[in-house]
């Protein structure tokens, strides 16, 4: 049985949608059409749950940033400084929407660990919720008509999120990478596409999306995580018999004692440190309570966050210094033995 729960960080669903007789976002008339759209969409959801409304240009540069820390935006938002454009964030079961990037409404689900079920589920309900207020752009052959064409027919995008550190230091990841490309999905870094896979943290998600029922997209997921979890705990398993096995348990117990004994530390050292802690724990040369924790930890520790916790705007040291201090805590409190 793999090793699900210490190779899967999350899972997301996200749904692509436009409004009927609008032109797509890119194509807008002007910031009039792309703020009524904004009305309508803030209106249903407002009918469904308490969300919170964060309108892109009414909030600052870092708020954006940790926006996107914390996965509730993309990139491409912040990139494109769209000024008609909006978050609406449900706290609860990590649901948010966003207004007017691609396309008028991306509409997004997060749990974490494997659960693409309860995901889907979850945001289906919504989405379907929402359509009872908002004709969506839908063609009987085509299904839900979208920005680009790779997002035409379902409109779904469900991904997972990894921790592959041995098949990465095993040199496996090209060839993987390849198999899942066969198949018809994709392979991505942490922020999605053109990001890097920051501390071994990838993301797998399916590219076709018409032709296709939404339960096929999530069986053919589910499968290759599966087959995923159990190539990585293979690795594992091989990276403690291996040459290289005192030289890996070393670079873990050093990144402990690092990370719990630094008086600064910057973003870059902490990923790299807090994935080599994560690997000793699941090769179990370090005992620690809850291991998803630590990519709770790395998201929060994250500048824009820091930022937000301290209430002003840290110099690069004092955020280094607050960053030390803080995982060094944390990594005390969760050990045991």
């Amino acid at each position: 049985m793999a090793d699900v729960e210490n190779t899967v960080v999350s899972t997301r669903i996200r749904l692509a949608r436009n409004l009927e007789g609008y032109p797509f976002p890119s194509h807008l008339k002007d910031e009039r059409q792309a703020k009524e759209i904004i009305r309508l969409v803030s209106a249903a959801a407002s009918r469904l749950y308490e969300f919170k409304l964060y309108n892109m240009d009414a909030i600052s540069e870092e708020e954006a940033t940790s926006l996107m820390e914390n996965h509730l935006i993309s990139p491409n938002l912040i990139k494109s400084k769209r000024k008609s454009a909006a978050l609406i964030n449900r706290r609860e079961e990590s649901v948010s929407i966003m207004i007017n990037e691609e396309d008028h409404l991306r509409e997004q689900c997060i749990l974490k660990g494997l659960d693409l079920r309860r995901a889907y589920d979850v945001m289906s309900e919504i989405d379907n919720r929402i359509a009872d207020s908002i004709k969506f752009a839908y063609d009987e052959q085509l299904g839900y008509l979208t920005a680009c064409p790779t997002n035409l027919g379902t409109g779904l995008r469900a991904s997972v999120m990894f921790f592959l550190p041995a098949l990465t230091m095993s040199g496996l990841m090209p060839k993987v990478i390849r198999s899942v490309s066969r198949l018809g999905l994709t392979v991505r870094g942490i922020y999605g596409e053109g990001s890097e896979a920051e501390g071994y943290i990838y993301q797998i998600s399916n590219e076709v999306t018409l032709g296709v029922t939404e339960d096929e997209i999530l069986s053919q997921v589910e499968e290759v995580v599966r087959k995923v979890c159990e190539l990585e705990e293979a690795e594992r398993e091989n990276l403690k018999k291996g040459s290289t096995a005192l030289d890996v348990k070393d670079d873990c117990l050093r990144s402990y004692g690092i990370l719990t004994n630094c008086a600064k530390l910057t973003t870059g050292e902490l990923i790299k440190l807090a994935a080599n802690v994560k690997l000793g724990a699941c090769l179990n040369y370090l005992n620690i309570n809850d291991v998803s924790k630590i990519d709770d930890l790395v998201v929060k520790m994250r500048p824009s966050n820091i930022n937000a916790a301290a209430a002003r705007k840290l110099t690069p040291m004092e955020r280094d210094v607050y960053r030390a201090h803080y995982v060094s805590e944390f990594l005390k409190k969760e050990s045991r033995g």
